[in-house]
This record gives C-alpha cells, structure tokens and sequence, in this order.
C-alpha cells in the first residue's frame, strides 16, 4: 500500500518533503501547530447548522436541504469523505427532490477548517455536479483558502495512514489516537 496515496496528484518535491516529515515522525507536529484545536460541531443538528448557515451564505437560491448529518458508514476507503444526494420521489402529480449532504464521522475530531473543506465541497455539489474549473471557482469563492486546506487535510489523511490519529488539543484520547513524538 502505497503511504502516500491521497497525494498522487502532486510533484515529486512535494512527496519527498511529505516523506521527509513521516520519517522523522514530524507531520503529526506540522498540522498541530498550524491547525490547533478541534472545532466544536460534534452533534448532527450542530453540523446541520453550521452547513445550512454556510449555505445561506453563498448559495442562497440553492435547492433547500433536508438533511445533514455525519455518517459512520462513509470511509476514506470508499474514496469519499463526504455525500450529497438527491432523492426523488412522486407525491401526487408532482416529482419531490429531497437534497442530503452526509460528512463522514472523520470529521466530528478534527480542526474547523478541515470540516469547512470538505462542507464547502459537498455545498458546491449542490450548484456543479462535476470536478471542474466552475466547480473550485465555487469552492475558492465560499472558502478562498480551499486548496490550501484540501491539501492539509490529504496530509492528515497520510498522518493517519502512517501514523495514526492526533490527538488534537480538546481532543478525547481514544483508540489509534496518538500524540506525535517530541523532538529532542
């Protein structure tokens, strides 16, 4: 298995680096210094919150929500961190669409701008169905770091590869979390 699968896309330069921090056991460090604390949407109905104020925010005219949530049941495995659908259904003459956006449970310990990453991800969704230039255009516009923040996440997704999850300041130590070595 490859450690550093979440960064296919990017430069050599970049890889070594990455590597670099992984063997020195300094990446866990990086991002916990840059990235200090956990955000504190832990619930459902926070996280409905918290996506549905972002939405009205940028995407007023967007089709409405029915549900956000956090799903165990969404692994990185699954090449998704988070899920928007759209279900239709028949009532009567008319055709019902009910919209959810469903973040996987990853999300519910890690630091906010890692959950607004992937929550601006999954609201784009709801204007460009597709990866492309309008889709980030969107993405940079409700959030204009997002590609900064997309690439420290795929970072913590290698940390937790190779190392394991952090535990993050606020964090409640829990199985496969651990703290990143001091240096001496």
């Amino acid at each position: 298995m490859d450690a550093l699968k979440y960064l296919a896309g990017y430069s050599e330069d970049i890889k070594t680096q990455v590597r670099t921090l992984l063997a020195q056991d300094r990446l866990g460090t990086v991002l916990l210094q840059k990235y200090g604390r956990l955000h504190d949407v832990r619930t459902d109905r926070a996280l409905y919150d918290y996506v549905i104020a972002l939405k009205n925010a940028f995407l007023r005219n967007a089709a409405p929500l029915s549900k956000v949530a956090f799903d165990n049941q969404i692994k990185v495995i699954q090449h998704a961190l988070g899920l928007h659908t759209a279900v239709s259904r028949v009532q009567g003459n008319k055709l019902k669409a009910k919209r959810e956006i469903r973040i996987a449970s990853l999300f519910r310990e890690v630091p906010l701008e890692f959950l607004k990453m992937i929550t601006v991800h999954e609201l784009a969704h709801l204007k460009e169905t597709q990866h492309d230039k309008a889709f980030y255009q969107l993405c940079t516009h409700m959030e204009p770091n997002y590609h900064q923040y997309e690439f420290d996440l795929r970072l913590y997704l290698t940390q937790v590869d190779v190392h394991g999850k952090l535990l993050w300041p606020g964090s409640v130590a829990g199985a496969g979390a651990t703290a990143p070595a001091e240096k001496n």
